[in-house]
């Protein structure tokens, strides 16, 4: 199995590029982020995702682990192949794609294209458990947290972040101001609203 490449930016195909690696050319499948920053020529090195079956040999290639556990992540999703898991990783970062999940938003996923409501709501779903959030929080059923300490408490700020939402922001963008606000201590519901919408 391969594991890592390094090699010359040889050419680039609709959904990958031939990396050349002493003189053998491997066709190395990832992210358009990644097509779209290639330089033709340059020396790189990517973490490979190896994926045999009886008809081919696909070779899926990460500029870090963190995107490659992503790519293995979304493709555990049933539903999510590796075109949409590559378009995920091409749309959003690592830590985009773990605020997403804690905050529950659906409607950030159906942005990727081959993403639908349902097959949204299945990645959210299957995925809350399974993904370690960004340092800068911690969200979980039962408490909002920063660090260990619990910040307030999960009825309130759910009621936040819907009020912020039927204002018409994305539920991302409510769910990251309800848990930065929320960090300082408990708060009543209109003092997180408000400090949620300058944070905003």
């Amino acid at each position: 199995m391969i594991g890592k490449l390094r090699g010359i930016a040889d050419s680039i195909t609709e959904d990958g590029l031939i990396l050349d690696v002493h003189g053998v050319g491997y066709l190395v499948y990832t992210s358009p982020r990644i097509l779209s920053e290639i330089i033709l020529g340059q020396e790189m090195v990517f973490i490979i995702e190896t994926h045999v079956r009886e008809d081919h040999i696909h070779l899926y290639g990460f500029l870090s682990e963190v995107e490659r556990d992503w790519f293995r992540l979304l493709w555990s999703v049933q539903g999510v192949g590796a075109k949409i898991a590559l378009a995920a990783l091409g749309q959003f970062t690592p830590d985009t794609l773990s605020q997403m999940i804690a905050a529950r938003d659906n409607v950030m996923f159906t942005r990727i294209a081959g993403v639908g409501k349902k097959l949204a709501e299945r990645i959210v779903n299957e995925l809350k458990e399974k993904v370690a959030l960004p340092q800068s929080f911690v969200v979980s059923d039962k408490a909002v947290t920063k660090g260990a300490a619990v910040v307030t408490t999960p009825n309130v700020n759910d009621e936040a972040i819907s009020a912020l939402v039927n204002l018409g922001y994305p539920r991302l963008n409510a769910f990251s101001a309800v848990a930065k606000v929320s960090a300082g201590g408990e708060l009543k519901l209109e003092d997180i609203i408000r400090k949620a919408l300058m944070e905003i």
